[in-house]
């Protein structure tokens, strides 16, 4: 995404642009904001505000900025979603969809041995959901 801002050298970032600045070449945003993408600019400035966003992609190497900018669009998106938890809300969602899933897989693997074991026998047998199988 870096690279791509060269094809808006015409046009200033959206940060610039949301700010109402002018856009400098040493702009520090617009690597990471093209002016096609105003909204991930304004939710990370509503969110973290546009200093703080700045001195974050001062301190870190020039080769983790774009992968800083896409963390903190992303968790901007989801505090504006979910202004509490933020994206940990969403993360703990998924991990009880895993742990649910998990105890349904171990479940109908029992169910298949069950099954397994007892057709190898030659008899028929239940479920746990009351129907008759073999």
């Amino acid at each position: 995404m870096a690279s791509s801002y060269s094809n808006y050298t015409n046009s200033p970032c959206a940060a610039c642009k949301f700010l109402r600045r002018r856009c400098t070449p040493n702009c520090v945003f617009a690597p990471y904001f093209p002016p096609d993408e105003p909204t991930k600019f304004a939710n990370v400035h509503r969110i973290f505000g546009a200093s703080n966003v700045s001195k974050i992609l001062h301190e870190v190497s020039p080769h983790q900025r774009e992968d800083t900018v896409n963390s903190l669009a992303y968790e901007a998106e989801a505090r504006l979603n979910d202004p509490v938890y933020g994206c940990v809300g969403a993360i703990s969602v998924l991990q009880r969809q895993v742990l649910k899933l998990q105890r349904e897989l171990e479940e109908t693997n029992a169910d298949l041995m069950r099954y397994a074991s007892s057709t190898s026998l030659g008899g028929e047998t239940t479920s746990n959901y009351g129907g008759q199988r073999g």
